[in-house]
């Protein structure tokens, strides 16, 4: 990652053309045209042997012989020209090119890759559409149009996509900040575009569309850190597997599931859409209302039935909620709305309201207080043309304050009636669409995108259950097994494994022969289970390799023989292992369940959750991805219940949500600590009074190879490797540690015990205390890019926070700037040394080369501690303040 060189690139002074040309079907002529009509203020200078001029503009022979060496090169030559003008390019000075050129096989973007590397050039592309930076009049692209200032920011793999979105948002009269095709992405990839968007004050809203992730892990890293403080919305192609595969030879790379990429958007806090349509309405609904919903139900105000009752079902379909309105508003709407005393929502007005009546009921709503999101539909009608409709509802919203407004947004239906209508909303930024369900769909896309939001600021629950977990006993088992070569585990082996994680599995006996079967049956006691084992058949209920309830011993014989012909005949090649057998559990009145872990390509491993049957796809199932927490276990419930793969069923026991939350997050300790899991199903696990037991479970091994590009989790764990015993001056012990997101409480309280003095030493002025959104941002940090270290001591059975240090790394991970407090009533302890000491050891573990700080002169402890460890000090006068700077 580079935010340095990104900025560069996106902020170029001079521009250089190769292969410019004065044939109107050049690349090189339209992008020298659209850089000349684009207001651009700097140099334009093309290169071309061909020609003495260039749509007027003076041409130079070669790049050799430009006058200065230019910010930006856009390339517009053939894909057989690249290397060398990448290493011309690179000997001149010019470090940043957008490659137009497209049909590279992958040996060549390889090699082109590579060659930049070496001559630090940095690549957009290829097969792109350019650059349009329109705030400083930049369209270094092929476009058949222009894209004028806004606050939207657009990146898209697709060149057609690009085409086809600022054909939109010009009849939209829509602006970009930024607008960027990415092309094959052979140098340039979203992490970094999103560190530079995320921050930029010019960007309100980020939209992707995305064909391929190379570096998931980044990319959740950097999408997190954008979403937190902007609207990122995206599409993902390859929903279907035709579509992955389209997307594959498209971009290269592999294909994950979809639905992990349905996770993972929502792990990030990003709103996902699935068409283009769809991320025109995000866009327009986001653009107009970048701040989250409130409340999630929705109050409709209609002048036809018919309208109202599609909202309503494409409502409810989607999930939503309909506002329940107060008998205060409804009787207010009952002396407006003629014939009428049962108002409700969606709230009809009929097809014969004049504009007057349509007034007196939207004001009614605007000012009620269970009303904060107001769906308006308006057909046309013979009394008044729609735009007097529109012109009602401008001015009654003109009337309130905006922060005590309802979010509002309009349906008016028709075209050429509801033409003038809608464009008076579009110019009071008033989000409006053509259909009830259009403009309920825009609705339910802030309710994900809140849904999504709120993610990354909940506050998990701890789990009680982590003392039950021995890893250790857990690895070295693995271990066993692998030098004995052994990388299928059957539910006897798996077992070993999973109850040093607390997981129970049923008692399973293994036989190698019917007639072993038949003894180990009488053994057991019956009724028993009888189940083949087999590497070579992932599903065997499916062939009959599964029979329950058998009553004696000659019965699990015949049965045993039966099944060993049967698959003898089905699957002549199948390794056979033996039989398992298993006392029937009790199975009625219990809930049955699933659970499993795939490694899919480029996300690692990624946890499932269902309902037991057979075989577990990824349609049968919902996905998260590890490490869980409590309450991310909980979000995964909730999606399996909304995808309907697990269903209440009527029992007499509910499954325990709870404990199943616990089992969850023992499972993902599980995916963390042992790498040499690559896959494991549990399935089924009977649920019954709050006991959870695997009744069958495999589980696939292999040795763990680490790779220098690509880290094993999508998203970092906690690192408990950082975790140490330390001893305090008045020679108590204390825990440092890298914060949690169940700190949050602790935190709360440990922000509470600061003096004022403190607190205006460490924020340079008298802040209120934090709220819970400020704590969740503190407490749920990405470890991949920032640290906070944390020392507690235990009292009363609470873990309090006695100081805290953090360090923030620039994407760059060249510099890191560190702050620190310490607990009002607990300094002279020697926490500042400890928290300093820590924050420096892990700046120099992840290659950070500089350590700085702010502080106030009145701050003596710091800045003596600081000199103390080495930090040169030094005075802004200006400022009012001391800087601190350590090199590494």
């Amino acid at each position: 990652m580079s935010l340095k060189r990104i900025s560069q690139f996106f902020n170029p002074s001079s521009v250089a053309v190769i292969g410019a040309s004065n044939t109107p079907t050049r690349a090189g002529n339209v992008v020298m045209r659209n850089l000349l009509q684009g207001g651009f203020k700097g140099p334009i200078m093309p290169v071309t042997p061909n020609h003495t001029a260039v749509h007027g503009v003076l041409a130079y022979p070669s790049i050799e012989a430009l006058p200065k060496v230019p910010d930006l090169a856009v390339i517009c030559t053939n894909k057989n020209t690249l290397m060398k003008i990448i290493e011309q390019l690179g000997t001149l000075g010019c470090h940043s090119a957008i490659i137009i050129a497209d049909g590279l096989t992958s040996t060549q973007k390889q090699e082109l890759k590579d060659n930049a590397a070496k001559h630090k050039v940095t690549l957009l592309g290829s097969n792109c559409l350019g650059l349009l930076i329109p705030h400083i009049g930049l369209n270094a692209s092929f476009s058949h149009t222009v894209a004028t200032p806004g606050k939207l920011a657009f990146v898209s793999q697709s060149a057609a996509v690009c085409s086809t979105i600022l054909d939109w948002a010009k009849n939209k009269e829509i602006g970009f900040s930024y607008f960027v095709s990415m092309g094959d992405c052979l140098d340039i990839e979203f992490d970094e575009i999103l560190d530079f968007l995320g921050r930029d004050a010019k960007t309100k809203a980020i939209l992707l569309y995305i064909d391929n992730i190379n570096d998931i892990r980044s990319f959740i890293s950097a999408a997190r850190a954008a979403a937190f403080s902007k609207p990122v919305i995206a599409i993902k192609t390859g929903r279907t597997s035709a579509g992955a595969l389209a997307a594959e030879i498209h971009t290269g790379g592999k294909q994950s599931s979809d639905a992990v990429y349905d996770a993972m958007f929502q792990r990030a806090g990003m709103l996902r859409v699935n068409d283009l349509r769809e991320l025109f309405a995000a866009t327009q609904t986001l653009a107009m209302h970048p701040k989250l919903l409130q409340v999630e139900q929705l109050t409709i105000l209609t002048n036809g039935g018919g309208p109202g009752v599609m909202a309503v079902d494409e409502l409810i379909q989607s999930s939503g909620k309909l506002a329940q309105l107060s008998d205060e508003t409804r009787e207010a709407l009952n002396k407006v709305i003629p014939h009428s005393d049962t108002t409700s929502n969606p709230v009809d007005i009929f097809g014969d309201s004049a504009p007057v009546r349509y007034k007196h009921a939207l004001e009614i709503l605007l000012n009620a207080k269970e009303v904060k999101n107001l769906l308006i539909i308006h057909t046309p009608s013979a009394l008044a043309p729609s735009e007097n409709y529109a012109q009602v509802i401008v001015e009654a919203l003109n009337k309130l304050p905006k922060m005590a407004r309802p979010y509002v947004i309009t349906n008016f239906m028709g075209e050429d009636a509801a033409f003038a209508a809608r464009r008076i909303c579009a110019n009071n930024a008033i989000p409006t669409y053509r259909t009830p369900e259009g403009a309920v769909g825009a609705f339910m896309h802030l309710v994900s995108y809140r849904r999504n939001q709120k993610h990354l600021t909940q506050t998990p629950e701890s789990n009680t259950d982590d003392a039950t977990i021995n890893k250790v006993a857990a690895k070295a088992a693995i271990k066993e097994f692998l030098n004995d070569e052994q990388h299928y585990l059957s539910t006897h082996q798996a077992s070993q494994i999973l109850s040093s994680y607390g997981i129970d599995c049923i008692q399973t006996e293994v036989a190698y022969t019917p007639t072993e079967a038949k003894e180990q049956a009488i053994e057991l006691g019956f009724p028993v289970a009888l189940k083949l084992m087999s590497p070579s058949i992932p599903s065997k209920s499916e062939v009959g390799g599964v029979v329950l309830n058998l009553n004696d011993a000659q019965e699990v014989e015949q049965t045993a023989f039966a099944m060993l012909l049967r698959i003898k005949n089905t699957y002549p090649d199948a390794i056979i292992d033996g039989f398992s057998l298993q006392k029937m559990a009790p199975r009625a009145g219990a809930n049955e369940l699933r659970i499993a872990i795939k490694t899919e390509p480029n996300f690692g491993p990624v946890i499932l959750l269902g309902e037991a049957g057979t075989g577990l796809e990824y349609a049968q199932a919902a996905v998260a991805l590890p490490p869980l927490n409590m309450n991310l276990a909980k979000y995964l419930i909730a999606a399996a219940h909304d995808k309907g793969v697990l269903k209440d069923r009527i029992l007499p026991e509910k499954v325990d949500k709870y404990r199943l939350c616990s089992l969850l997050t023992r499972i993902s300790q599980l995916v963390v600590d042992q790498p040499d899991i690559t896959s494991l199903e549990l399935n089924p696990i009977l649920a019954s009074n709050g006991q959870f037991l695997v009744l069958d479970a495999t589980m696939n091994l292999n040795q763990y190879q680490v790779q220098a590009h690509r880290k094993r989790l999508s998203i970092r764990p906690y690192p408990i490797e950082l975790v140490e015993t330390v001893t305090l001056k008045n020679k108590t012990l204390a825990t440092l540690r890298p914060i949690k997101p169940e700190d949050e409480q602790a935190h709360q309280e440990f922000d509470r015990s600061l003096s004022k003095e403190d607190r205006y030493k460490r924020f340079f002025g008298e802040l209120p205390q934090f709220n819970h959104d400020q704590l969740a941002k503190m407490t749920q940090i990405d470890y991949d890019r920032e640290m906070a270290f944390i020392v507690t001591q235990t009292q009363d059975e609470q873990q309090h926070t006695l100081g805290v240090s953090r360090v923030i790394m620039d994407p760059d991970n060249l510099q890191a700037e560190f702050a620190i407090v310490v607990r009002s009533d607990c300094q002279g302890l020697g926490l500042g040394r400890i928290l300093m000491n820590a924050a420096i050891s892990h700046c120099r573990r992840q290659g950070v080369k500089t350590v700085e700080g702010i502080t106030l002169p009145e701050n003596t402890g710091m800045i003596e501690l600081a000199r103390k460890l080495g930090f040169k000090i030094s005075r802004d006068f200006e400022e009012g303040s001391i800087n601190m700077l350590l090199t590494l």
